[in-house]
């Protein structure tokens, strides 16, 4: 033990409190932790700290894991649809062309850093920069309860696309030539395949299943490697081998907080390898203007592939940053001197302030596209995608939003005790089938979106009841909000996990809440008394 603790640099330790300390900083402030690491790193290599043995195995396990967790997500059938693949093979394709065209015009200029770059050069920084942030996107996404929703689930279709593209681009940026036993072990992992998932299936859950997502994630980069293979492409296979099995989302969801936690190391070290000075914060405004032509490019490009304008702004805005990708593709760019060191600290600094844009504009995305809806819609297709149509709401009494296990008991309870007119809404494509093929009438719906509202006929409509059963307290406000706002002057009732919510929904318009918790026991309590009552037990 002892040997152990004398090998460890104990610098490591401070510089990730400070990083600690700079993310907390940055997120009182409104920003993403992420661009407290950077800024943390930056501040440490002004004061001259080098980073440790421990740091730079940080950031190899996070870059490893963040891989993996990528794999682990890639369902053929989702990536498949034309408004996904289609989409983002032409932004990157777009952007990457946009972006040299304008780097290569700063260089006429003569600017300093500009002036060093050939053509290989601006289209390496151009393909760089047309990736958008993963982890900054999940985060927002948490952060609002809209993983599920139309507008989230495309976003996070394009981010791994976009990540395949990047991986395409590590496994060739060494030039390696495979070895002979290359084929061998493609041909047992393939073979090998049904046995993984096997295990898998009994491992359990908790730690069992961490140490089990860790030893594919660094077995698979290991494997690789020892083949004469880029280690990063082993890591995203042994994730893909997994996929399709029902508790991929499991072990992914639970290597999401470890990722993040060794990604610490990797943003800090990006920081620390070089402090900007004066051509590198000039050359950042510059290329930050580009953030206006992704989104915008976004939003052209799905309203073409007929996603509607409220749907296309979202995941435009959501999407219009830099990404941690970029630094992998620049750092691996400058290991093999295409690019100067003073690039990776540029795009350092670029991705930190383009998450402090993007949170800004996030944060107020909804009322972004409140102002410019009437200019947006222009560009919407009048044939849209399946499942994006209008909802006509004739005929319905009682809306339901949110059609999980609570939205779903609801609507069978009020439907066996004679209630007509009933509708579920929910934003999750699965969900709506699920309960369309149980009989209840569902449709494809974001409850909370203002585009939702608008798109409701105000006359014609004639529900008395909304209910409000989604999992996420921001979204049972936010639709509360846009019903009262829209005109709905009738009953809204909302559940509730705890008691601190009832005040918050009752302020955005909900008339009556009910604590899940407490009507579960007052619904068992009845069961128990029913079943005395029958069998004659007490």
């Amino acid at each position: 033990m002892e040997t152990l603790l004398s090998s460890i640099d104990y610098s490591d330790p401070i510089w990730i409190a400070i990083a600690l300390a700079f993310g907390f900083l940055s997120q009182v402030v409104g920003l993403p932790p992420l661009v407290g690491f950077l800024v943390a790193g930056f501040t440490l290599n002004y004061f001259g700290a080098e980073e440790g043995e421990v740091l730079t195995v940080m950031a190899d396990l996070g870059v490893t894991l963040l891989l993996f967790t990528i794999g682990l997500k890639l369902r053929v059938k989702d990536l498949l649809r034309t408004e996904v693949w289609g989409v983002t093979s032409l932004h990157i394709i777009a952007v990457s062309i946009l972006f040299a065209i304008y780097l290569a015009l700063l260089k006429k200029l003569g600017l300093p850093l500009f002036n060093e770059l050939d053509l290989a050069n601006v289209l390496i920084i151009g393909f760089a920069l047309s990736f958008s942030s993963t982890v900054f996107v999940v985060k927002v996404l948490e952060n609002r309860g809209d993983m599920l929703s139309h507008y989230g689930r495309l976003a996070i279709g394009v981010l791994i696309i976009q990540d395949i593209a990047a991986v395409i681009f590590l496994g060739v940026s060494e030039a390696k030539v495979p070895s002979m036993w290359a084929a061998l072990l493609i041909t047992l992992i393939i073979i090998g395949r049904p046995l993984l998932n096997k295990l898998l299936d009994k491992i359990g859950h908790g730690e069992l299943l961490v140490l089990y997502g860790l030893v594919l994630a660094l077995g698979g980069a290991a494997l690789f490697e020892a083949v004469d293979m880029k280690g990063d492409l082993g890591a995203v296979v042994f994730g893909v081998l997994l996929a399709n099995n029902p508790k991929a989302e499991e072990m992914a969801r639970i290597l999401f907080s470890l990722k993040e936690l060794f990604l610490v190391g990797f943003f800090l070290s990006i920081g620390m390898a070089g402090l900007p000075d004066l051509s590198i914060m000039l050359a950042v405004v510059l290329l930050l203007l580009g953030l206006v032509l992704k989104s915008g490019l976004f939003f052209l490009l799905f309203s073409r592939f007929r996603v509607r304008s409220r749907t296309a702004a979202t995941s435009s805005l959501i999407l219009g940053n830099f990404s941690e990708f970029g630094l992998i593709v620049a750092l691996a760019a400058v290991s093999e001197e295409w690019l100067s060191h003073d690039w990776l600290v540029t795009i350092a600094v670029l991705v930190a302030c383009s998450f402090a844009i993007s949170s800004v504009i996030n944060k107020n995305a909804d009322d972004i596209y409140t102002r410019l809806r009437s200019s947006l819609k222009r560009f919407q297709r009048d044939q849209r995608l399946p499942g994006d149509e209008d909802i006509v709401l004739s005929g319905t009494r009682i809306l339901v939003c949110g059609m999980g296990r609570v939205g779903s008991g609801a609507f069978s309870y009020l439907l066996d005790h004679g209630e007509e007119g009933l509708l579920g809404l929910d934003f999750d494509d699965q969900a709506v089938a699920k309960q369309n093929a149980k009989g209840r009438k569902t449709y494809h719906a974001n409850c909370s979106s203002p585009d939702f509202w608008s798109r409701l006929d105000s006359e014609n409509a004639s529900f008395e009841w909304v209910l409000l059963c989604m999992p996420n307290i921001q979204a049972k406000v936010a639709t509360a909000k846009m019903a009262r706002k829209w005109g709905y002057n009738h009953l809204i009732c909302a559940t509730s996990k705890f008691p601190d919510e009832e005040a918050i929904l009752k302020k955005a318009g909900v008339d009556a809440v009910f604590n899940i918790y407490a009507e579960a026991g007052v619904g068992l309590a009845q069961n128990v008394q029913q079943i005395c009552n029958v069998t004659g037990k007490s």
